[in-house]
């Protein structure tokens, strides 16, 4: 294992201090590194507060700031974050218009978000993202993953309580973009977590994993490699299949980097995928290129797919000011 660390111990702990360092403009890191908050707090707006294993990043501390996250949980790598830290964030932010939880859906994840809603004061409601249409259930979620999609709820949810919707709104609008966006992954090989030291799983140099989580967690098959158009059209298809968009729809195409993708292959991958989609009707109206939910050092992409309408677009489009996404 070739990583930049100190200690496998330490490697959250210290990234996490480097991260609010580097952003000091934007976040503060609260006690005993519990969890990431935005630097200037808007009592009089709806809080939202995400979080999940760290691994992933930018996700979810990366969006933390003006227009999306109020604050962000880190568990350790790959595993949730707990009911305390949760709680704590939670009362760090919360203000007169209540605290929306965020949460993919994964079995610890949502106990843990389950339990901190139990425990905490004032008033909370919770989304829940499920956006992964490779398998309906996995190693780690009872039903469909939540994924790179949980970033568009993020943005789009930030965005109408930045301007001021109510709880009750917000939790709708998370809902219904949920509802309307479809995401899936393939890996070229596997992540290596700093605490096993060995890559979670084997791929051969001559094949991947179709429907790959962003745990690692198999996918819908293993096949041998394909071309790049190849690779775009059966998750093209998978995607476009499960959505049923009528003709015409607009829709934001997100292709996003696993952590180990050069740039210029994400790229090639969005010309393929767009392309393919605008051939089934869909016209893409909004994108987004890069790794933003990552697997550690997976080579690998995720394809998603969000329907959009006027309001939907707006918001997207509203100002934001974080450390992974600035507008």
């Amino acid at each position: 294992m070739k990583k930049f660390i100190n200690s496998v111990d330490n490697v959250l702990g210290e990234s996490l201090d480097g991260f609010a360092a580097a952003h000091a403009d934007l976040v503060v890191l609260g006690a005993e590194r519990k969890f990431v908050r935005r630097r200037e707090l808007n009592s009089k707006k709806v809080a939202l507060v995400s979080g999940g294993g760290s691994g992933h990043e930018p996700l979810h501390a990366g969006f933390v700031g003006y227009g999306m996250l109020d604050a962000a949980c880190p568990g350790q790598v790959f595993t949730s974050p707990t009911p305390d830290q949760i709680v704590e964030a939670a009362q760090a932010v919360a203000g007169d218009a209540g605290v929306l939880f965020i949460v993919k859906n994964y079995a610890g994840d949502r106990m843990n978000f389950e339990m901190a809603a139990e425990i905490a004061e004032g008033r909370i409601a919770t989304i829940v993202t499920d956006d992964d249409v490779a398998v309906e259930k996995s190693t780690y979620s009872a039903g469909r993953r939540g994924v790179a999609g949980t970033l568009i709820v993020e943005k789009i949810v930030g965005a109408a309580a930045e301007k001021g919707a109510d709880l009750k709104t917000c939790v709708a609008l998370g809902e219904r973009i949920n509802a309307q966006t479809r995401s899936m992954g393939v890996a070229l090989t596997s992540c290596t977590v700093p605490a096993a030291g060995t890559p979670t799983f084997a791929l051969a140099e001559d094949e991947m994993e179709m429907g790959v989580g962003i745990h690692g967690e198999p996918g819908r098959r293993r096949v041998k490699l394909a071309e790049a158009d190849a690779i775009a059209s059966e998750m093209t298809a998978a995607i476009a299949g499960d959505l049923a968009a009528p003709a015409g729809s607009e829709a934001l195409l997100l292709v996003n980097g696993f952590g180990g993708t050069p740039t210029i292959e994400l790229y090639l991958m969005y010309n393929a995928t767009r392309r393919m989609l605008e051939e089934r009707g869909l016209r893409i109206a909004r994108s987004l290129v890069g790794s933003y939910v990552t697997s550690l050092d997976m080579a690998g992409c995720s394809l998603t797919v969000s329907l959009l309408d006027s309001e939907t677009t707006g918001l997207w489009d509203h100002p934001v000011r974080t450390a992974a996404l600035k507008w």
